[in-house]
């Protein structure tokens, strides 16, 4: 496996890429992740199975995308291919450490603000459906946001947790109340991270850095939302995106119905302590629209 990732490398290269250095690396649940040095150059391994390879071209569409604004910084995509035991995708190795610097978080928000900034789509969605962890994403273009994210994101996550046998409210119904609680609510669709947890953004040498995107066209505050899930982010970073960009009116609701999308992946996927999670904030939606 690894002379075949090393010929291809090189190949790509145009030059001959010895492994001489192969250190294993923390990269999450998903992916054996490795850093792969010559002695002069690294770069970052992701390997799994060989039916993995669509996500992991997936993932390179949504890191090119972010690349493309010159807004955040992302690792670049070197290589995506297979062996005959597996896929694998090769990003430039950047060494990193937590994003625990006042000036780095804001810089961080800042930059963020910057993409929500950038573009002029018309429509929510993506050309692509991608994977938010190893959960299908749909996208489909929409003219509504209220409806894409009624349907596309809350109404998803509900059908794949039914077909578990786990069931929380009517789909239906509460599908309804999603739209209903966003209607009117007609944000520029901004280009998203779509994962943006503290886990997949850190420091570098040359400024903050994200990765591991599930991007999409959608309203900055998905964004945002989820910056407060799972941990959070420093102060100083919403100092940094309020420089740039106001949160507006009405987010502390919305902010809720966002994250749901995200404990409700986390609960098909994991279960446990998310199951709760996901109530209570059902409870506390079904309520604001009392």
């Amino acid at each position: 496996m690894w002379q075949a990732i090393s010929d291809q490398l090189s190949e790509t290269l145009l030059f001959e890429f010895k492994i001489k250095e192969r250190t294993k690396m923390l990269g999450g649940d998903i992916n054996e992740c490795y850093m792969i040095s010559d002695g002069e150059q690294r770069y970052f391994v992701k390997i799994n199975q060989k039916d993995f390879l669509p996500k992991f071209e997936i993932e390179a569409l949504n890191l090119r995308a972010l690349r493309e604004t010159s807004t955040v910084s992302v690792p670049e995509v070197v290589l995506i291919s297979t062996t005959k035991e597996c896929s694998f995708i090769i990003l430039n190795y950047i060494p990193v450490k937590p994003l625990d610097l006042p000036t780095e978080s804001f810089l961080f928000g800042q930059n963020l603000a910057k993409l929500h900034k950038w573009g002029e789509q018309k429509e929510y969605g993506f050309d692509h459906d991608n994977y938010i962890g190893t959960t299908l994403q749909p996208n489909n273009w929409h003219k509504k946001w209220n409806r894409f994210f009624s349907d596309q994101r809350i109404g998803w996550q509900l059908q794949l947790l039914k077909e578990k046998d786990i069931k929380f409210v009517d789909i239906e119904t509460f599908v309804e109340l999603i739209s209903d609680l966003l209607h009117g609510h007609n944000p520029k669709p901004s280009l998203l991270h779509g994962d943006l947890w503290h886990g997949n953004v850190a420091k570098t040498a040359f400024g903050p850095l994200c990765y591991d995107p599930a991007s999409y066209w959608g309203d900055r505050e998905c964004d945002l939302a989820m910056t407060e899930l799972f941990g959070g982010f420093q102060p100083d970073f919403y100092e940094g995106y309020e420089s740039i960009l106001a949160i507006e009116p009405g987010y502390e609701l919305r902010k809720d119905i966002y994250n749901l999308y995200h404990v409700l992946n986390h609960c098909q996927i994991f279960g446990g302590e998310y199951m709760e999670h996901a109530e209570t904030l059902i409870s506390k939606i079904q309520k604001s629209a009392l």
